[in-house]
């Protein structure tokens, strides 16, 4: 994946912009992460083509919640004309959301927030995904031992973001239709990929029969892949994750991991921004919801071109 590191924080300026030009800020969970780069270029992209300002903004790990709300009423307070964001935490972005839409158009993109006053939400329909991704490993379980059945396991990136609940939850839908199948564990992570390396150790080592592991974000994935290596299990344990990374590309063609769940993040960072310019300049009345879609990769599709196009998008766009 060819990422380029977007200069955050900073909007066009020098000179490209009048000072009454329309500003509509980016805000996403972390911005260090290949996948949140991804949505801030869709975002710039997209500010490129309308001619407007767009701040590409975040926090640097998507614990990190205060931060988060602080570079949201910052961005308010700083004369956004609407707001793009991914919330990091459900319970905690709710108010200052809704605190947000009293004066701007607020998009919210990726993961929501417990607010009624969101303008649009556009985003993976993440229950679906979690379908999907178990349904592939069970899938795989019964091939390789000739049933749905045995022991399997979760590793959550951490509790928090709707997104991440919402792929357990198709998760567990799936597993609950195979009397076969036993969900041993929920690992609760604390969105590191140390502690995601270190469950999924933990869970190697604790149950040697184990089957099967469901990784709902990019970086359980690289901790799964990695632990995997460790332990030489790859034959023995299926192991499907959410997103994508040059690691976790490698970890599919090598065979360590057996399928990604891919979103497609530059377009909720695109259609997000470009929703947000119709609200709050032409009046316009955005859908409520708008599923940006899923797509399930494995060693058998990976170099299709449609799947490449998504696994290595141009980041090109230069604020």
């Amino acid at each position: 994946m060819k990422i380029k590191y977007l200069l955050l924080a900073i909007a066009f300026v020098l000179g490209s912009f009048s000072a009454n030009a329309v500003k509509i800020p980016v805000i996403v969970k972390d911005s260090t992460s290949p996948f949140w780069q991804i949505v801030l270029d869709g975002g710039c992209t997209a500010g490129a083509e309308l001619g407007i300002e767009v701040p590409l903004l975040g926090p640097t790990s998507e614990a990190d919640i205060a931060g988060q709300i602080n570079v949201l009423e910052d961005a308010v307070a700083g004369g956004a004309d609407a707001i793009v964001i991914a919330a990091t935490s459900f319970e905690g972005l709710g108010g200052p959301i809704d605190e947000a839409a009293k004066s701007v158009p607020v998009v919210v993109i990726d993961s929501i927030a417990d607010s009624k006053n969101h303008a649009s939400f556009m985003t993976t329909n993440n229950v679906e995904g979690g379908r999907m991704g178990c349904q592939h490993m069970v899938d795989l379980i019964a091939e390789k031992h000739g049933a749905p059945e045995g022991e399997v396991a979760i590793v959550n990136y951490g509790a928090g973001p709707s997104s991440l609940r919402d792929r357990i939850q198709g998760c567990n839908e799936v597993l609950d239709s195979y009397p076969g199948i036993e969900l041993v564990a929920t690992k609760v992570g604390d969105f590191t990929t140390t502690r995601q390396l270190n469950d999924s150790l933990d869970l190697i080592t604790t149950f040697p029969n184990l089957r099967g592991i469901f990784d709902d974000a990019l970086f359980g994935g690289l901790g799964t892949g990695q632990a995997l290596k460790e332990t030489g299990k790859a034959d023995d344990i299926i192991a499907v994750t959410f997103d994508s990374s040059d690691e976790l590309i490698n970890y599919i063609n090598d065979g360590t991991l057996k399928g990604l769940i891919i979103q497609d993040p530059w377009g909720m960072g695109n259609m997000g921004v470009k929703a947000a310019f119709d609200a709050s300049q032409n009046g316009k009345v955005l859908a409520p919801f708008v599923d940006t879609g899923a797509t399930l990769v494995t060693k058998a599709n990976i170099n299709d071109a449609a799947i490449d196009a998504k696994l290595n998008p141009s980041l090109d766009c230069k604020p």
